[in-house]
């Protein structure tokens, strides 16, 4: 292929080696296999941390997903290392991971990138983010041929959300949309949990206008927050108003340390 993204995260946010990273996988899918599967599953919201920390949380919500043959996912992910305006989608052929080559969906990037000032395709945000990365392996364990379009949102204002709701709204039936985002930073555990359990408030109540309004207030935080939103936008043009939230958890649960977590919350919209 001409233009292949190679690992950026590996060996550092989930196993680099192949066989590590089945195990690691399997042993996640495991601990939610008693947990409920959904048919009609439009979107998921997950967490992207490293796998030994939001991994379970994200198992809760891929395993909810598995009892459907998705033949591409579109992974939204939130911009860590660069600015930019807009919305970017990759521009290349592949992402790389230790499973294969994820092949980018060129039917979706065109729809995502036509009759468009502000989705366009390129570099921005795909280099060395981690909050895309991490979601593949998930989607090429369930679904070994699946194809993707990555998008990194620049920024995360509600134009920019709105015109991304729109194109999400298009998508055919067999795509599975990835809302990537962890929620609440360095607070302890127990604020934490009071500002993240209002995101999964708004979530179950399908509340997503006022979702948003909560992340311009700092009444609660997710640093994937848009895509949240965009997404049960979308699903709300299609009459899709359902939602449920899997698993929440945070980085205290594994490192013990309770002084300064990182949230995370799977969720799906059907």
């Amino acid at each position: 292929m001409a233009s292949v993204r190679e690992p950026a995260v590996a060996g550092m946010f989930y196993p680099a080696n192949v066989n590590k990273l089945k195990d690691q996988l399997k042993l996640l899918f495991d601990l939610a296999a008693d947990q409920k599967k959904y048919d009609n599953v439009f979107g998921l919201v997950a967490p992207h941390a490293g796998y030994i920390y939001s991994g379970k949380t994200a198992a809760y919500g891929y395993h909810a997903v598995s009892g459907k043959k998705y033949k591409s996912a579109i992974v939204i992910s939130p911009s860590h290392r660069e600015y930019f305006p807009g919305i970017s989608v990759f521009d290349g052929d592949a992402y790389k991971t230790p499973l294969g080559l994820a092949k980018v969906n060129e039917k979706l990037r065109n729809l995502f990138t036509s009759d468009t000032k502000t989705i366009f395709e390129g570099l921005s945000g795909h280099r060395n983010e981690h909050a895309l990365e991490v979601h593949l392996p998930f989607l090429q364990f369930l679904y070994e041929d699946i194809s993707v379009l990555p998008v990194v949102l620049g920024d995360q204002s509600k134009p920019l959300l709105d015109e991304l709701a729109g194109k999400l709204a298009q998508v055919p039936d067999d795509t599975l949309i990835v809302a990537s985002s962890d929620l609440s930073h360095f607070y302890t555990k127990q604020e934490a949990d009071k500002f993240d359990s209002q995101v999964a408030k708004r979530i179950e109540a399908f509340q997503f206008d006022e979702l948003q309004s909560d992340f311009e207030n700092k009444n609660c935080f997710a640093c994937g927050g848009g895509g949240i939103v965009a997404l049960m936008k979308a699903a709300n043009k299609l009459g899709k108003t359902n939602s449920k939230v899997l698993h929440r958890s945070d980085s205290g649960d594994t490192s013990g340390d309770n002084s300064e977590v990182v949230g995370y919350l799977s969720a799906v919209v059907y």
